[in-house]
């Protein structure tokens, strides 16, 4: 039911995007290309702000799903890592295959390589933490939001990236079930956390969770 779900999620959300989005605006390149450069004179920084939000949500999943190459990848039949790679452009268009296409694991058995411990350690998750918060704070009070209503409507580029942002959101939870079972964990407020604060709920939970124990399965409860 769930493979049937991400796949018509990630079909649906194809045919929004070319067929009802807004249209195409002559300046998205040059948009996309001074978003890109940090030549951000004269862009709203609502605009700014989702844009490199955008650029923090692959690492935030790459934290789980580069797990997902590490420890997810493990009992799966397919590589996780040209999604994971694949995301860094194209977001949760590129992410849905693979939730469409894995299945559960939520057990994990070492050892843990060096590669897993750079992924695994609480620091990546902190330096997302931090950045997601100043990035948030800064788009939330400095931005036109009335303009970025207007450009919403109007501007394909605008209109897609925020539905991603949000569709990345959403679907964090599909990973963070088997991710939390890996490391014992069972609270219910990691859920709410990572639900009510966009972006800076799953880079927290990255920074805070416990490590994988290594060379045995993880069982039983463990705190945060």
């Amino acid at each position: 039911m769930a493979k049937l779900l991400f796949g018509t999620l990630w079909l649906g959300l194809i045919v929004y995007a070319v067929r009802w989005a807004p249209p195409e605006q002559p300046e998205t390149w040059d948009l996309i290309r001074r978003l890109s450069t940090g030549n951000w004179a004269g862009i709203n920084p609502a605009v700014i702000a989702l844009f490199n939000a955008m650029g923090l949500w692959p690492m935030v999943y790459a934290g789980v799903v580069l797990g997902v190459v590490l420890i997810d990848g493990r009992g799966q039949k397919l590589w996780a890592w040209p999604f994971v790679l694949a995301s860094f452009a194209a977001g949760a268009f590129a992410l849905l295959p693979y939730l469409a296409l894995r299945s559960p694991n939520p057990t994990f058995l070492g050892p843990k390589g060096p590669g897993l411990r750079l992924v695994d350690a609480g620091w990546l998750g902190g330096i997302l933490a931090t950045g997601a918060i100043a990035l948030l704070t800064w788009g939330g009070l400095q931005g036109d939001w009335f303009d970025f209503w207007q450009q919403w409507q109007t501007s394909r580029f605008i209109h897609v990236m925020t539905l991603d942002f949000c569709t990345l959101w959403l679907l964090f939870p599909a990973l963070l079930g088997d991710d939390m079972a890996r490391r014992g964990l069972a609270q219910p407020w990691v859920w709410a956390g990572v639900i009510a604060l966009p972006l800076v709920g799953a880079s927290l939970y990255l920074a805070l969770r416990p490590p994988l124990a290594e060379g045995t399965e993880n069982s039983g409860p463990a705190l945060l």
